[in-house]
């Protein structure tokens, strides 16, 4: 039977697409829904009434249909398939096919819609169920780590507010795979911290590799980054050489003081990050790796970039995920427990039982730590081992502290019996004095103190300093 031999009486053409189980539904050239079978009305929950006549736009604006199916293909003039929302929230997956008279324009727009809900709502559960595997495995790895971690614990104590900020945006870090920029001051733990990012990934069992840009000199740091071939070079290795990232092919390879590599390099690095392949030195042939990259620098990058010292490409690179690791004076409140910690740390590894006394910590808590949670570790450990008695006190304490400890103290003397006016008076003649008798000319005296040569002779006549 050929298809000229069926009966297409209208009758006949609408019970056709009423037995099928999909919804189909049929507009003019306009927009205006002419027919819809009985699957697409039960499908949306509708009336004949409340859909034929009405324009697509009309239908899109209250809800029924969204997006518009219909209208995407007046507009595109093509043949459009996408995901459809229903007023009851339903998904469906629609495809729209224009009919077109002779002159080409658009007569007809049939939609046909497949109910998608269930698929949808078995990948969304598929979905959450990832998210808590990964939560999960988190977990695990925490509590596995545990034991390989202990030298690193000092990093991840704290009670502030502005760490537990941080610490949660570490473990955020982990569970996607992506590029991480980690910045902060000198012995703040920003290798400690990419370590953990590693350890808490989904790579953890692959390579955790390396590489401090600073460390190596700069016609070393391509052959270590990249490799090279057997003869690349004079003095190269017979064999030639493995580049670390081939070696974290599959794992996380970690880029220590980024602002350091040298700018000839950052755009073959850039190139690396952009296509994930690179060519060894002396080679012709790129080789492809899956890595993870993590980098971290105490400089400030905006300003190496504004200084054109850093590629502004690579460092929009870089910076997908940033984690400002904040200095152990902006976490003031996380000290007593980072000193109790060392304390009990350095106490048994020496087999002694120290203590300090109410005015070391206070000494110790008003002190500003330029460097961190490693001068606060170094200096823990020394007081520890020279200290003859079970009492750690003020004079055990190295005397750049106990400065800083008298300069408080002298501050709060001088303003004893004084309004704030003159207080700050006297504190700017001291150091205009002290600064003005070490340079003896004006002219760098100023430069030294940042203020113009006519307001340091201004302040020199106020002070009266003008005959030192």
């Amino acid at each position: 039977m050929t298809i000229e031999n069926i009966p297409f009486s209208p009758k006949n053409f609408e019970r056709i697409l009423n037995s099928i189980t999909d919804g189909i539904l049929i507009s003019d050239g306009k927009g205006k829904a002419l027919w819809a079978n009985e699957y697409c009305l039960n499908a949306i929950n509708k009336t004949k009434e409340e859909i034929i006549g009405k324009y697509a736009e009309e239908l899109e604006e209250k809800g029924i249909f969204k997006p518009s199916i219909t209208n995407m293909v007046l507009t595109e003039k093509a043949m459009v398939s996408s995901v459809q929302l229903t007023e009851n929230n339903g998904k469906f997956m629609v495809s729209g096919h224009p009919i077109k008279n002779q002159q080409g324009e658009i007569d007809l727009v049939i939609t046909h819609a497949r109910d998608i809900t269930g698929t949808v709502r078995t990948t969304t559960k598929l979905e959450e169920m990832q998210v808590l595997l990964k939560k999960y495995s988190m977990e695990i790895m925490k509590m596995r780590n545990i034991s390989k971690k202990e030298e690193t614990n000092n990093f991840f104590i704290g009670k502030s507010k502005t760490f537990h900020s941080t610490f949660n945006l570490i473990n955020k870090a982990a569970l996607v795979d992506t590029t991480v920029l980690i910045t902060g001051e000198t012995g703040t733990g920003k290798s400690v911290i990419a370590g953990r990012i590693h350890q808490l990934s989904e790579r953890n069992n692959m390579p955790f590799v390396e590489i401090n840009c600073s460390a190596l000199p700069e016609s070393l740091i391509e052959s270590e980054l990249f490799g090279y071939k057997r003869g690349a070079f004079t003095g190269a290795n017979k064999e030639g050489k493995v580049g670390l990232l081939k070696m974290a092919d599959k794992g996380t390879l970690f880029l220590d003081e980024i602002g350091e590599l040298p700018i000839h390099l950052q755009a073959k690095f850039l190139q690396f990050l952009q296509q994930k392949k690179f060519t060894p030195i002396g080679d012709t042939t790129s080789y492809s790796v899956d890595i993870r990259i993590l980098a971290a620098t105490n400089k400030n990058l905006h300003e190496l970039v504004q200084e054109g010292k850093f590629r502004s490409d690579l460092f929009y690179r870089l910076n997908v995920l940033p984690i400002n690791v904040p200095s152990l004076r902006d976490r003031q409140e996380d000290l007593f427990y980072l000193l109790q910690l060392n304390l009990d740390k350095f106490n048994k590894k020496h087999n002694c039982h120290c203590k300090p006394t109410h005015q070391v910590i206070e000494a110790l808590q008003n002190y500003d730590w330029p460097g961190n949670i490693r001068e606060l570790e170094n200096l823990i450990e020394r007081l520890v081992i020279t200290t003859s008695t079970n009492e750690i006190t003020i004079e055990h304490l190295p005397s750049y502290i106990l400065n800083t400890q008298k300069k408080s103290n002298h501050l709060l003397e001088l303003g004893k019996g004084k309004t704030l006016t003159s207080t700050l008076d006297e504190i700017e003649r001291n150091i205009i004095e002290e600064t003005y008798k070490k340079y003896q000319t004006t002219r760098r005296t100023a430069i030294e103190l940042g203020i113009s040569q006519s307001l340091l002779m201004r302040r020199l006549k106020k002070y009266n300093l003008t005959k030192i």
